[in-house]
């Protein structure tokens, strides 16, 4: 029993905080931790780590700081070392090499007459081996191009399909706004969007309009989201009956930004009358959820 308290003390907090960087792989790319190993980091500087995928070498995007326990997944991988002069140019001759390897390819899947369409190729830093992604509207198979490929580079292959965002994040561009792609100038992970945030927003729903190049709901629109629902909460109801300084009325419309109501008033209810979300109040149980229940059940009768 004693023995294993001891065990149980020496063993580090789960929770504790601990010291990291963080690196990315990719120019806009997910940031992911690593242990500096006690050696101080700046922005920009290229390191040599370990991932899942082998050795790499990435960019800080993070200085060294200290997290708490419970960010990380453990165990926390460290840094190998700095990058030399050496790894940069290893980096260098695998762009070029990735260009070449992007011809092969486009000639094989030719050949084989496959309905993919390549988006990318990647050689891993140690060049262990070679990704290549590519978009298809269903399943491929690639099992001989694979093969091709293969005997090719003399290397390990592999063949990734992604999405129509991550193709658009890939290749880049401009996008309606006349600015160069979220997803590929900041936007390192994509967040879900919803039409329901377009209705929020009181957007058209049109959907050439509310959508990307790439053809999904455009990522901006989570960006007032949070603000909308906030808004949204506080502002009566188009419909709702609500008490104003010129007595009672209905909502007509409602813009949650300006703050700004239209009321049909009873007293005028031709000619709505414009009121600041702070002027009127709602009236629970009022007429025209009363009107509301009534028809509903004569539609039920």
């Amino acid at each position: 029993m004693e023995e294993a308290l001891k065990t149980a003390k020496s063993m580090p907090d789960p929770g504790a905080d601990a010291e990291v960087i963080g690196v990315r792989f990719k120019e806009v790319g997910k940031i992911y931790y690593f242990d500096p190993s006690g050696i101080s980091f700046s922005l920009g500087q290229r390191v040599i780590v370990e991932t899942s995928r082998g050795v790499e070498c990435g960019e800080v995007a993070m200085a060294n700081r200290k997290v708490s326990g419970s960010q990380i997944v453990k165990p926390l991988k460290k840094v190998i070392r700095p990058a030399n002069e050496n790894d940069i140019q290893q980096l260098e001759a695998n762009k070029k090499k990735e260009k070449q390897a992007f011809a092969v390819c486009l000639k094989k899947i030719s050949e084989h007459r496959l309905d993919m369409k390549l988006v990318d190729v990647e050689y891993t830093f140690d060049n262990n081996k070679i990704l290549f992604y590519f978009t298809a509207d269903g399943r491929v198979d690639f099992r001989e191009l694979v093969k091709d490929l293969a005997s090719i580079f003399r290397t390990r292959i592999e063949l990734r399909q992604i999405g129509v965002r991550d193709e658009a994040k890939m290749l880049g561009g401009l996008g309606v706004c006349g600015r160069t792609f979220c997803c590929s100038s900041f936007l390192g992970e994509f967040q879900p969007v919803s039409i329901k945030m377009a209705k929020e927003q009181n957007l058209s729903l049109n959907p050439t309009k509310i959508s990307g190049i790439c053809g999904r709901l455009m990522c901006c629109l989570k960006y007032e989201q949070d603000s909308y629902e906030k808004l949204l909460k506080m502002t009566p109801k188009v419909g709702s009956f609500v008490s104003t300084p010129e007595g009672r009325g209905i909502v007509q419309d409602a813009n949650p930004l300006t703050g700004v109501l239209k009321v049909a008033l009873d007293k005028n209810p031709d000619v709505p009358k414009a009121f600041q979300r702070e002027q009127v109040r709602p009236v629970r149980g009022n007429r025209g959820e009363n009107a509301r229940n009534t028809s509903s059940d004569k539609d039920e009768e």
